[in-house]
This record gives structure tokens, sequence and C-alpha cells, in this order.
């Protein structure tokens, strides 16, 4: 995992309770650090039957608190400036009784006590055993907490710690890293913005089993739809068949040919401020779609192809009658004339940005994780940027594009 900029200069303080569940929590303190944050764990004393503060410290770089810093020589104080000090605090796992003490006010240890003293957001993950979530007192526990907009992560359904199957399970790291990332992000420069990204490659059915599509993963327009989630937008993903799983957060439409994808980008950016047109759509389809698997015994098949409908142009025709969506930025992956290829398409098809990519370099574009883009704006402007992970090129193309929303 490398680092992310959304966690820069943050402070994060993960509690750790009585959960075998709490062999997990090293993984999150781990993936935390790895992101760029500074991370402080406490864990009570239940916790320290399943893991110690030595594993924490191993992947933080910084000690573990206990119930034993309360009582020690800053104890009047460690409470307050922990909880003064920090950006969130998350308790994962959280268990029934910790549930409990901080919904009802109870300080008896280190964590709860840090819980009363930190006016920042909280993000619980619980994890217990048999009926316990479902509980009608937990339950209330918990909506207790949700009054306070405290967000609640989980639990998963599956095996538990008992043997049973049910409700209780504490979700995965990777999950509760998105639902930080969410609470990091809600007063972000996109906050109440609305942000429409397409990703993937479209499918143009032959028969029920073949289809014309192209090599596209789908992990640029992916970690678009993360970029601008980092920043605070509320985030429509518009994806055809991919095997990505989608950030936390965005509502994902699923979409499979370009004709389905042309609706949904219409009906979702019809009150848009940005669109990013990332997704590789088919320029053809077979004329004839054959309700039946082709056999091969029958020969060769011919197949006629037509052109699929152009939904920059279609968007460009909307955008002039409803101004929306305020900004689109589309995409460009050529295999020769890249510059001149792209400054054509940014002007045809009225577009505020373009990123130009070549398709043909083994290390960027298709497949790959990395990228190497040409950024050109409608005012003739044109940013070349090096090699870098597709993580790392969205965010600068949504660092480029927010002055353009704020001041559109």
């Amino acid at each position: 995992m490398t680092e992310i900029s959304l966690f820069a200069d943050k402070n994060i303080i993960l509690g750790v309770t009585g959960s075998i569940a709490a062999y997990k929590a090293a993984d999150l303190a781990s993936k935390l650090t790895q992101a760029g944050a500074h991370v402080d764990v406490i864990l009570t004393q239940a916790a320290r039957n399943f893991v110690t503060p030595l594993s924490f410290q191993s992947v933080t770089g910084n000690r573990a608190y206990t119930d034993e810093d309360l009582w020690g020589s800053e104890g009047h104080i460690q409470h307050i400036g922990l909880g003064k000090s920090t950006d969130l605090l998350v308790i994962a796992p959280a268990t029934a009784n910790t549930i409990a003490k901080h919904a009802h006010g109870i300080a008896d240890n280190l964590l709860t006590v840090t819980a009363l003293a930190a006016d920042c957001p909280l993000v619980l993950a619980p994890a217990m055993d048999g009926g316990m979530f479902t509980h009608p007192s937990t339950q209330n526990n918990l909506e207790i907490l949700r009054k306070r907009t405290t967000k609640i992560v989980g639990p998963a359904e599956g095996h538990l710690a008992s043997g049973l199957s049910g409700l209780g399970r504490m979700v995965e790291p990777i999950e509760i890293l998105g639902h930080i990332r969410l609470a990091l992000a809600s007063s972000g420069s996109l906050s109440g913005r609305k942000v429409i990204v397409t990703a993937g490659g479209t499918q143009e059915p032959i028969d029920p089993v073949r289809v014309i599509t192209n090599l596209s993963s789908g992990r640029q327009g992916y970690a678009l739809a993360q970029a601008a989630l980092d920043k605070g937008a509320e985030v429509t993903l518009i994806s055809a068949p991919t095997c990505l799983p989608p950030p936390v957060g965005v509502s994902l439409v699923r979409v499979t040919t370009a004709k389905e994808m042309l609706h949904a980008v219409l009906d979702q950016s019809n009150d848009a401020d940005l669109l990013i047109m990332a997704a590789a759509v088919a320029d053809f389809r077979p004329v004839k779609t054959s309700d039946i698997k082709i056999k091969k015994t029958t020969g060769v098949p011919k197949i006629d192809l037509e052109s699929t409908v152009d939904i920059l142009s279609m968007v460009a025709n909307q955008k002039t009658k409803q101004d929306f969506p305020r900004i689109v930025v589309g995409f460009a992956a050529e295999s020769q004339d890249l510059i001149t290829n792209a400054q054509s398409k940014l002007r045809t098809k009225n577009l505020d940005l373009i990123i130009a990519n070549d398709i043909t370099s083994k290390d960027a574009g298709f497949v790959v994780n990395t990228n190497r883009i040409t950024i050109l704006d409608a005012g003739g402007g044109e940013e070349a940027l090096p090699l870098m992970t597709k993580d790392k090129v969205s965010e600068h193309i949504i660092q480029r594009v927010t002055p353009l929303i704020r001041d559109g």
C-alpha cells in the first residue's frame, strides 16, 4: 500500500478492545500508517489477552497505550492530550461492552476516557459473538451513538469464534479504511458537489457467450472515483464489467454495453458538477446479435459492425440545453498522433479538459497500474506528467479540476 494524500498530517487514534478480531486491528494499524497517518493505538486490558502492545508498535512506529498509562506520571492529562490532538477516533474491534460504555458515558479505562475527551468524529467497527449484536440492548446503544453522528461500520455475517454463524464478524480492515477515508474527507474541497465517473470497457454482444470489448481494466476510473471521494464529493461510479471492488461510499451503477452507458451517463449527469469519462467505450457493435451460441461447425461467421453512439457528443448537447454537467473531462487513449488527436477531441466534444495517454506504452495505459498522461485544457494549456501510479494520476486530475468546479 502506498501513501495517500488524504492521510498526510492526520492523527488517528485506533482503539482496540477485547475480541478475537483484535488481530485484524494490527493490519488496520499497518494500513493506516502506510497511507501516511500518524497512528496512536490504545489497547484495553481485555484486548491485551489477544494482542500485545509490541505488535502495534512494530507496525506504527509509535508506542501503544494501555490502562497503565492512565495511572502513570502523565495519567491525569494523557487522555486529554490524546483526545484533543486527534483528527479521528476509530474503535475496531468494538465489543458490546465498550459500545455500551461509550453510549452511556462510562469512562473506566484509558480508551473510554479518551473517547469522552475527544471532539473528533468517531468510527466504530462492532465485533461480537452469537446474538449479542442483534440483542435489543446493543441495538439501543448503537442507535444512541448514531444519533451522535457516530459512524457504525458493519458487522458482517459469517463464521463466529463460538462456531456459530451469524451477524457479528468485524468487517475487513480494507473496508474500514474506506470508511475512515470518507470520515476524513467529509469537509473536503468538493463537499456538496456531485461527481460522475465512468470506468471499465463496455461489452457489445455477438451471441450469448461472445462479446466485442477492449483491454480496459477500469483501474483509472475507479481510482478517479476514490480521489473524488477523498475530496468530499458525492460520487456516482458508472462501471462496465470489471473485477475491481468499488470504492467505499460510491453510488455504483453497473452497465454492460455502450447504449446502457449512454443512458446512465445522461440520467446521472443532468445535475452533476463534474463528469469524468474514463471508460473505454466500444466504438463498434455487431449489427445483429445471435440469440443462440454460434457453433463452430456452422463455419466462420460474418459479423457486420455499426458505430455505437458517441456519448460525449450527446453529453455536449445536454450541456448546451441544461448547463449540466458543468465540467466535462474526457480521455483520449491513442496509438498514434497522441496530442493532435486529443486536441481534436477536446474541441469537437466541447470538453473542459482531456487526458491523453499513449496505449502503445508497455508501462502505461490499459492493464497495468501505472499511467503517463498529458492534460490538455480548453484554453490551449498542456501539462505532461511523468509515469506514476493511477492513484497519483487521479489525485492530480481531481486537483486540476477542482478550481474549475468552484469557479464555474
